[in-house]
C-alpha cells in the first residue's frame, strides 16, 4: 500500500513525463491511499487543463470520469482533525504549502504515525523532501 499525492496521480490520468513510472508503481502495488481532498485537487487540475487545452477536452472529461469511477476503490483518509494537527506542525517545520502539509499529515495518519511503514508517492520536489524528513520512503521525486 502506498500513499499517493495528487502530483503522482495526475500522470496516471494524463500523459506526462512521469506517467511510465507512476504506472509501474501502480502495477507493483495497486492499493492506493489518498487524502480526502485529493479528489478536489485532481478535478481542479483536469478542469484547468480543459480550459487551457480545449482540443483535449474530450480526453480530459474521460479522465475526470476515470477519477470519479476509481475513487471508491481507493482508501481515503478522512480524519480531518488529526490530519490538521499533523499539518500544523509540518508547516512550522518544513517550507511547503498548506496543501502539501495536509497530504503529508494524511499520510502520517494512514501510516499510523510510523512513516517507515508506508511509501509516499509524489512528483513534487519540495513535498518529497519534507516527506523524507518526516521519515517516509519517497517514490517519484528524483
Amino acid at each position: 500500500m502506498r500513499f499517493w499525492d495528487t502530483s503522482a496521480l495526475i500522470p496516471l490520468l494524463v500523459a506526462e513525463p512521469g506517467t511510465a513510472r507512476a504506472e509501474r508503481w501502480l502495477r507493483e502495488d495497486p492499493a492506493i491511499v489518498v487524502w480526502a481532498l485529493t479528489r478536489v485537487e485532481l478535478l481542479s487540475a483536469l478542469a484547468r487543463r480543459r480550459r487551457e487545452e480545449p482540443r483535449a477536452s474530450r480526453r480530459l472529461l474521460a479522465s475526470r470520469r476515470e477519477v470519479l469511477g476509481a475513487w471508491p476503490q481507493w482508501s481515503e483518509i478522512t480524519a480531518v482533525e488529526i490530519v490538521r494537527r499533523h499539518a500544523e506542525r509540518i508547516v512550522e517545520t518544513h517550507a511547503i504549502t498548506a496543501a502539501d502539509a495536509l497530504q503529508i499529515g494524511a499520510a502520517l495518519v494512514a501510516a499510523e504515525d510510523d512513516p517507515a511503514a508506508l511509501d509516499f508517492v509524489t512528483f513534487d520536489r519540495h513535498q518529497a523532501a519534507a516527506a523524507e524528513r518526516e521519515g517516509f520512503r519517497v517514490l517519484g521525486s528524483h
